[in-house]
């Protein structure tokens, strides 16, 4: 799924992004998805492409991130995770919640 924008080392780094997801037990078409998804996340960061969203540019580099934002790793999901799964669940309240609360309320 190597893209035209993409750069030699993008395409490297997504073949090896892949091959790491699909030796974790992913399926072929996740592990493309994942891999795309972090490769243009990286390009943009880098200013690499053309338009970037604001949560991108703000979101830490995926090789700093490593485990960190897993949704079983240290620190779990992060508050803006949990809060986007409130807001699409409708749950009240939700803008007023800490990281603690957005969790317990989920949890239910």
């Amino acid at each position: 799924m190597p893209q035209a924008a993409w750069s030699k080392k993008r395409e490297r780094q997504y073949q090896h992004i892949k091959a790491s997801v699909r030796k974790r037990g992913a399926a072929e078409d996740v592990a493309e998805e994942i891999a795309a998804r972090t490769v243009n996340k990286e390009r943009a960061q880098h200013g690499e492409s053309r338009a970037a969203s604001v949560s991108t540019l703000k979101d830490m580099p995926a090789p700093r991130r490593g485990g960190l934002r897993s949704h079983s790793g240290a620190g779990g999901r992060t508050y803006q995770q949990l809060y986007a799964e409130a807001s699409s669940r409708k749950i009240k309240g939700r803008s007023g919640m800490n990281k603690a609360a957005l969790e317990k309320a989920l949890a239910r």
